[in-house]
């Protein structure tokens, strides 16, 4: 890994952004299925979910913009897509199954935004990037689930979109470590900035 953040740092990857004037909060598939091991969940998911708790207390203390997602396919299978190929269990995961509820501990309040998604990303086909620049959004703090797969895609999207993305390394669990650091890795050196749950709050406390 030495070898590989040198590389990185001699051609001036891994630079920061910073915390914009308008942060919203970002929880990224915490749902029922991805916190059961003999679904979809597994790894240190239960851990990012905990963190997250308290980043989301957080943020409504704040009045932040805060933002959750589901994947939710139509209980016919008529919506399925190239996704649900690669994985078929996800046809589960229809408007009313447990699995693709919210997780009880994060339970959205009236007011947050329920995103309903049918591919990693939070942005695609959605009207999220829309709701939070009308809210006056410019830096999004992104927690959830895979980070390997919808959290990276969210996060992706967010910069495309404009917004500085910030990835919460604690609040982002996968059913694999490996994939879950690597993907931290890679997308500090291009594309987000990464911190902590504590050091997001305290950026945003000394605003």
């Amino acid at each position: 890994m030495s070898s590989d953040t040198e590389i990185y740092k001699k051609q001036n990857f891994g630079n920061t952004i910073g915390m914009g004037k308008k942060p919203a909060l970002l929880i990224v598939d915490f749902v029922n299925g991805f916190n059961d091991e003999n679904a979809f969940g597994g790894g240190n998911i239960p851990q990012a979910i905990k963190i997250t708790q308290s980043l989301l207390e957080f943020a409504r203390n704040q009045k932040l913009p805060i933002a959750h997602t589901r994947v939710v396919f139509a209980d016919d299978g008529s919506d399925l897509n190239l996704m649900y190929k690669k994985v078929p269990s996800l046809k589960t995961l229809t408007e009313n199954s447990k699995e693709s509820q919210i997780v009880p501990e994060l339970t959205p309040n009236n007011g947050e935004i329920i995103v309903r998604k049918r591919v990693p990303s939070a942005f695609f086909g959605t009207d999220l990037a829309p709701q939070l620049t009308l809210l006056g959004v410019d830096t999004i703090m992104i927690t959830g689930c895979t980070t390997s797969g919808c959290v990276r895609a969210s996060a992706l999207d967010a910069m495309c979109w404009g917004f500085i993305p910030i990835v919460i390394t604690d609040g982002c669990g996968d059913r694999a470590i490996g994939p879950h650091e690597a993907n931290l890795f890679d997308l500090g050196q291009k594309y987000v900035d990464l911190m902590t749950a504590s050091e997001a709050m305290e950026k945003i406390r000394n605003k």
